[in-house]
């Protein structure tokens, strides 16, 4: 007779991975330590398969374990999802909604939508996250993120997500006030001064690198940020250039330490998507949140 995995065991085995001990899986749960460890042992020799490896600090995943944590997690996480599903349904109107947000929507669109949802749905817990896609595809995967709206382009997630273009945002050049380079009017002029960009990893960002390439206008970019307030801090409070959503520009926070270089050479507007996983049923809440942030976006392309 085939092994069968039990609920107690795989919630085991996702806490162990994710705090990389049985130590402080076990505060987690409140679950004494033999007990995890029995459930480990068990999970191990009925799929038999190695999870974990154990180590002076903790454990770790093996290769097999890696994988197996990708099924079990989305697992937890579509039952999570499950629960709040049905109980949205019989009129509680609580639970939990994950996104992630591109930093140009967490400072633009999100505020008005998350304080609206907020005040008519005050028991849903809502986790946001902040980043490029690529930072978040591991957890649309696995159900950690139940939506993300972020910037996108044709590629390698083309048919493992679905994508709703919600509207586009102009892109421009900024420095800081003061900076040498004031005035000028071409990227060509620009080519010799520090740059700081975030990762090209991201949809925009590589779509610009290859107008760059195509255009062979190669700026010099020696500093990569990870993140767009370390990029946008470097820009105000030095002398690199960085290429930013043009509405920085009149930012109250930030209008009177960013300037906006009017090059002639135009630059690709970037696209935003609702991602979503396509397998995935959104609960009842989640689809309102959903809506609320189509119409914000609607008025964002009216204005």
């Amino acid at each position: 007779m085939s092994f069968q995995v039990k609920f107690h065991q795989i919630r085991a085995f996702v806490e162990v991975a994710r705090q990389g001990s049985i130590r402080g899986a076990s505060r987690a749960l409140n679950l004494s330590q033999p007990a995890l460890t029995k459930s480990i042992k068990e999970l191990e020799e009925g799929i038999a398969a190695q999870l974990f490896v154990r180590r002076s600090k903790g454990v770790a995943l093996t290769e097999c374990g890696e994988s197996f944590y990708q099924h079990a997690n989305l697992i937890l996480e579509e039952l999570r999802a499950a629960q709040d599903d049905i109980r949205q349904r019989q009129g509680q109107l609580a639970g939990q909604i994950n996104i992630g947000m591109g930093a140009s929507i967490s400072r633009t669109l999100m505020p008005a939508v998350i304080t609206r949802f907020h005040a008519q749905h005050p028991l849903v817990k809502v986790r946001i996250m902040e980043g490029q896609l690529v930072s978040m595809i591991n957890e649309l995967r696995q159900g950690e993120l139940d939506f993300t709206i972020n910037t996108y382009c044709q590629g390698p997630y083309d048919h493992e997500f679905m994508f709703e273009k919600l509207f586009e945002k102009p892109f421009a050049i900024f420095c800081r006030e003061g900076h040498p380079a004031i005035g000028v009017k071409s990227i060509n002029e620009l080519l010799h001064y520090n740059w700081t960009m975030p990762t090209p990893r991201g949809s925009y960002y590589k779509q610009l690198e290859d107008v760059f390439h195509h255009r062979s206008q190669i700026p010099r970019i020696g500093i990569v940020c990870e993140t767009f307030s370390s990029c946008i801090s470097l820009v105000a409070q030095s002398d690199f250039i960085s290429i930013l959503p043009r509405e920085l520009g009149c930012d109250p926070l930030l209008a009177h330490r960013l300037v906006m270089l009017p090059v002639v050479e135009s630059l690709p507007k970037a696209a935003y998507y609702l991602i979503q996983r396509r397998d995935s049923r959104q609960t009842p809440l989640t689809e309102s949140l959903i809506t609320q942030f189509r119409r914000e976006a609607r008025v964002l392309i009216s204005e």
